[in-house]
């Protein structure tokens, strides 16, 4: 739960604090937006990484396994609305595994499905969502999301994606960073300890950890899915984008790649991500990067993971991770 680095770009000119770009109107209107972290005080949609989420609780609940087969002619019909896979064409026949490699939306939609709207808004409250985080810095914005009441099936498929909703960053790394390490949902936080002038340690903080989000089982096999989507095993897919551009030589790294359209759709503006963690095997450390309007290739698996990527061959040694 420890957060090593936070970072908003593009961070301001001390010696020019107020020349900042967009429409303000005061001089308080542009401190605060220097002052604004995006990674908590802001929501966004989170589009495919947080397939992460409805995988998670579709093994929990036991309505897929990595044997299942599907279906992917680039769309899916579902009541009155035909929503469209990012790939035109389809996928055609795929196995689960396949489909999470794919990003494939029609695969997550029937996964939805198959949970319901009430049971998917339970493992919403089971790991944590609908809650904030309790990060211990000010301005923590909170979850957005459906009345339950009002989540039909073109919403349930919608949500099943990472659409028509929206969660912090934050919160995204706090829920998946609990799902991959065997179910314990830990307080982020970046206080651990108090000295004295003397460098002794007088208070250490302790943070709360919810036990039991998911089962063990569920842990190794969403690690496993997502180790797959970045090193791409299979070598007959090519994942969405490229998930594989999250790749650092020696070290087995998980992880999933996003692109998501904002409001309005009309708009064209698109926010690129890539949620990664190493080793894939036993996480140490998760990261989480995400780039807003992006000009001209605005994959996540593109432009987003190699971020991500670079990080992790500086941070890892740093951190003493051995190479496999």
């Amino acid at each position: 739960g420890e957060i090593l680095a936070m970072v908003n770009v593009p961070e301001f000119n001390l010696n020019e604090p107020f020349s900042i770009e967009g429409e303000v109107q005061t001089n308080q209107d542009k401190l605060n937006l220097m002052w604004r972290n995006g990674c908590i005080n802001d929501t966004y949609e989170p589009g495919s990484t947080f397939k992460i989420i409805t995988t998670a609780a579709a093994f929990e609940e036991g309505v897929v396994s990595l044997k299942d087969r599907f279906h992917c002619p680039g769309y899916k019909i579902v009541e009155d609305r035909k929503i469209r896979c990012h790939k035109v064409g389809g996928h055609g026949a795929e196995d689960f595994a396949q489909g999470i490699m794919n990003s494939c939306n029609p695969v997550f939609i029937e996964l939805g499905l198959r949970l319901g709207s009430e049971k998917y808004y339970s493992y919403f409250k089971q790991f944590g969502l609908l809650q904030k985080t309790n990060v211990d810095l000010p301005g923590e914005a909170a979850t957005i999301m459906h009345n339950p009441k009002n989540i039909g099936q073109v919403e349930l498929a919608t949500i099943s994606f990472g659409q028509s909703f929206q969660i912090t960053p934050v919160q995204l790394a706090t829920t998946v960073s609990s799902i991959i390490n065997g179910g314990n949902r830990v307080t982020p936080h970046f206080g651990a300890y108090v000295t004295d002038e003397k460098g002794k340690k007088v208070k250490t903080f302790k943070y709360e950890t919810t036990e039991g989000i998911v089962s063990e089982k569920t842990s190794e096999t969403v690690r496993m899915l997502l180790e797959k989507v970045v090193s791409a095993l299979l070598e007959s897919v090519v994942s969405e984008g490229g998930g594989k551009n999250a790749a650092v030589e020696g070290y087995r790294i998980g992880g999933k790649t996003a692109t998501s359209q904002t409001l309005p759709r009309s708009a064209n503006k698109y926010i690129a991500s890539f949620l990664g963690f190493a080793p894939a095997d036993d996480p140490k450390v998760l990261g989480l990067v995400i780039i807003n309007d992006p000009k001209g290739v605005y994959y996540g698996g593109t432009i987003a993971a190699p971020v991500i990527g670079k990080i992790f061959e500086n941070i890892l040694p740093y951190l003493g991770i051995e190479k496999q």
